[in-house]
């Protein structure tokens, strides 16, 4: 997983259930270049912590968008077991009609380009921050058991667009508003003096 920060994201191309619960059988990532994209990766439809984590995205899916950042799902189930999913209330263990696509990884090539196939034949819980160049910027991946933070995907998209905007580099816990500090030994040293004495 680790080996994707800084390449290219890999491309593919397979079905996807859009949305408007219609399903495009060639949903492809590359129509996605000049927009910041969220691609994560869940184990199964139908389980317990992937729904927490996609009805999370689904909330906070209006802000990504404000930052123009399209959050994508992909799992090994098929485009029916993620429509069948959308379709089922929250109440009775679906996720509802959210609003973004979820691609069907049946053959589990994306789930294996990615790094995060299990030999078990489902995928960790990776999640990956692609620029609008469609590199690879930020991953990070959790056991099955872990379900991930949404607010920290957020934060990485805030980072990452502050970064390209103004040249700062962004220390730990850095968040919109707060004080960055130049790339260089002196702005390091002038961040520092200032927030760790």
């Amino acid at each position: 997983m680790s080996f994707l920060v800084t390449r290219k994201a890999p491309d593919f191309s397979a079905t996807a259930v859009m949305p408007d619960n219609s399903m495009k059988p060639d949903f492809n990532l590359a129509e996605y270049r000049g927009k910041y994209v969220i691609l994560f990766f869940y184990p199964l439809d139908f389980t317990f912590v992937c729904p927490s984590e996609i009805l999370a995205f689904d909330k906070s899916l209006p802000e990504f968008k404000t930052k123009n950042c399209e959050i994508i799902g992909v799992s090994i189930d098929s485009q029916f077991s993620h429509w069948a999913w959308k379709n089922t209330p929250v109440a009775q263990g679906g996720i509802g009609n959210i609003q973004f696509p979820l691609v069907a990884d049946l053959d589990k090539n994306i789930s294996r380009q990615y790094g995060v196939l299990l030999e078990a034949g489902m995928a960790l819980r990776g999640t990956f921050l692609i620029d609008r160049d469609g590199i690879v910027r930020h991953a990070v991946v959790n056991d099955l058991p872990l379900g991930r933070n949404i607010g920290e995907a957020l934060r990485m998209v805030d980072a990452l667009q502050f970064h390209e905007k103004h040249g700062d580099v962004c220390p730990a816990n850095w968040e919109e508003g707060k004080e960055a500090m130049k790339p260089t030994a002196i702005g390091v040293a002038d961040y520092l003096s200032k927030h760790n004495g």
